[in-house]
């Protein structure tokens, strides 16, 4: 099959398109997708770039991607959340790591069936965003009902999901977002009128001197300015989920990253650094009050059917901001190029494969 991988890290100008063995069944629990389209995610594009490799080694032909979506072409005989034929969308886990294939194999517990409504485009921009952002909002101890979200970068991949988690399923009084100038007219059609109730323009506006201080019941950090903005949170309530700093050595050892057949292990010293670190960032938080932490996203089958249901309540829309096809490499390294810059992108990139 057709795969695009790299032979080393390499930024997304180092990769390439070329054959590699199709994947087979593996266990009587596995399903195999014949992908029509995947979508490119920060994490994809820097473990790509080596962010990870003095904590792990990777093999190499290195396949990148983990959000698809596609057909089922076979089942293992113990399967049962779908069959042979069926339109389904998955974030693989790092063992199954390659939605940028022609095929991908996985366990069907990370698999759902893909909301109908959807194309196979829209379908493959959800999943690792949109868990993730699920998973965020959970983890305030309460209910989010009537209180002030703030979702720094509200139009990026995981931003435009949690707004509308946010203020849609989880009933905030209030979200806040942050976009760029020529962002702050598209926000409202692109996530629906009524989804963000306040919208700063981060090139002219520091959101530090525009949101009261100590008015914010829930911040998702999307852009790693978690300690910045600990004087906006609402002490002894305050809650900050993080997707862009960094975990502890102790979560990441124990994170779904790790989940390989050769059993990496991070190293004493990486390890205790980066416990250190995050320790910091948890000892200022308490200086105001506040609960802070990493999510490391863990998939899931179910909240991706959680997900397909608020799709066709309405309550959740996509954003797919830039399609390129797999066969055109140039077209996917340029793509690629804008997300590992983090810098011009709107909403989801995706690969159209079939």
């Amino acid at each position: 099959m057709l795969s695009i991988n790299i032979p080393h890290y390499t930024n997304p100008s180092g990769y390439q398109l070329s054959k590699l063995p199709k994947p087979e069944l593996r266990s009587a629990q596995d399903v195999i997708i014949k992908v029509h389209a995947a979508s490119i995610n920060p994490i994809d594009v820097k473990r790509a770039g080596g962010a990870l490799k003095m904590a792990m080694k990777d093999a190499f032909p290195y396949k990148i991607g983990y959000d698809c979506a596609g057909i089922v072409t076979e089942v293992g005989s113990d399967v049962s959340r779908c069959k042979v034929s069926d339109e389904v969308y998955t974030r693989l886990p790092e063992v199954s790591r390659g939605s940028l294939s022609e095929f991908v194999v996985c366990a069907e517990q990370y698999v759902a069936i893909k909301p109908p409504s959807l194309s196979f485009e829209e379908a493959a921009s959800i999943p690792l965003a949109g868990m993730t952002a699920l998973q965020a909002l959970r983890r305030y101890k309460g209910d989010l009902a009537g209180k002030t979200v703030f979702v720094p970068a509200g139009l990026s991949g995981t931003g435009l999901f949690a707004c509308q988690l946010a203020k849609h399923v989880f009933k905030a009084g209030k979200v806040i977002t942050t976009v760029s100038t020529s962002k702050v007219s598209k926000l409202s059609e692109l996530l629906g009128e009524g989804t963000v109730d306040e919208i700063i323009d981060y090139t002219k506006t520091d959101p530090r001197s525009t949101i009261p201080k100590g008015s914010v019941d829930f911040l998702f950090d999307t852009t790693g300015a978690a300690m910045e903005h600990l004087c906006l949170m609402r002490a002894r309530t305050g809650c900050i989920v993080s997707v862009a700093t960094m975990p502890s050595g102790d979560e990441l050892q124990d994170s779904p990253l790790m989940e390989l057949p050769h059993n990496p292990r991070l190293s004493m010293p990486i390890r205790m650094s980066l416990n250190a670190m995050d320790c910091v960032r948890k000892v200022r938080a308490r200086r105001y009050g506040i609960e802070y932490s990493y999510l490391l996203l863990g998939s899931s089958g179910t909240d991706l059917d959680e997900l397909r249901g608020y799709v066709e309540n309405g309550k959740l829309r996509t954003v797919v901001g830039c399609t390129v096809q797999f066969g055109d490499i140039e077209a996917v390294r340029a793509a690629c190029l804008v997300v590992y810059s983090g810098k011009g992108g709107t909403g989801k990139t995706v690969v159209k494969i079939v």
